[in-house]
């Protein structure tokens, strides 16, 4: 089997830290945990939880971030798996390091997206959604390969993930694992140093759990954020894996 660098594009308050787990517990694939998102903090300046330790110990040269995300696979491994946040990509970031990965985005309903990212960003903008990073990276993918990349939405992953993973490893060229649909529950050395600040509930997990609505309203003044979002969401939502 050839060897594949897969750049999962998920926005935020998504299920990416669970369908990493999902590709970690394959017996080929090695993963990586947002390693952009050192470099995202030391320039927005943005307070993150653990931010002042994220950036001191995390690297923030994003060239030597890309080169060992486009270098030799950790541990020897044929798939190299990253987790990344698509808001991360941030304009000044050089782009031509992507030709060496295949790439696949993350999606969520961005009514529920934004109610879970306000409690964390009151003010969050169009940007930090990471939907017009996730809409700029799938047209250039298709632009460069005249194929659609794998898109899943993640109410899709929760109700059929045997299905939906199937489909995404058939489409990035390696063979489906069931070691995909369970996992250890406990924390893992690849975690990024912000797992304690954000990743409680996923350590407790050992499989995807069937979606669940999470109605909360969109405050007035995030009533434009939405609109733009649903708009793009729209977009990679109509060109999404479907389940079978």
């Amino acid at each position: 089997m050839h060897e594949l660098r897969l750049a999962m594009w998920s926005g935020p308050r998504n299920i990416s830290t669970a369908l990493m787990r999902a590709w970690e517990n394959r017996s080929d694939t090695a993963v990586c945990d947002e390693p952009l998102y050192a470099h995202y903090l030391s320039v927005t300046e943005l307070e993150h939880p653990g931010r002042d330790e994220i950036v001191a110990t995390c690297e923030t040269d994003w060239r030597r971030v890309t080169s060992e995300l486009t270098g030799p696979i950790p541990g020897g491994k044929r798939v190299y798996y990253q987790k990344h946040m698509a808001h991360h990509l941030l304009p000044h970031i050089e782009r031509d390091w992507l030709d060496d990965l295949t790439h696949a985005f993350l999606i969520r309903d961005p009514r529920e997206m934004l109610t879970s990212l306000i409690k964390i960003t009151p003010d969050a903008s169009l940007d930090d959604t990471g939907l017009p990073q996730q809409i700029e990276l799938m047209h250039w993918v298709r632009e460069k390969t005249g194929r659609v990349p794998a898109i899943l939405d993640s109410k899709d992953v929760l109700d059929h993930p045997r299905s939906l993973l199937a489909q995404l490893c058939d489409h990035v060229g390696v063979p489906f694992e069931d070691a995909m649909l369970t996992w250890p529950a406990g924390p893992r050395a690849t975690d990024g140093i912000w797992a304690k600040h954000w990743y409680a509930a996923v350590e407790r997990t050992t499989d995807f759990q069937p979606y669940r609505a999470k109605p909360d309203p969109v405050p007035d003044d995030l009533e434009l954020v939405l609109e733009a979002c649903q708009l793009l969401y729209e977009e990679l939502y109509a060109l999404r894996i479907r389940p079978q």
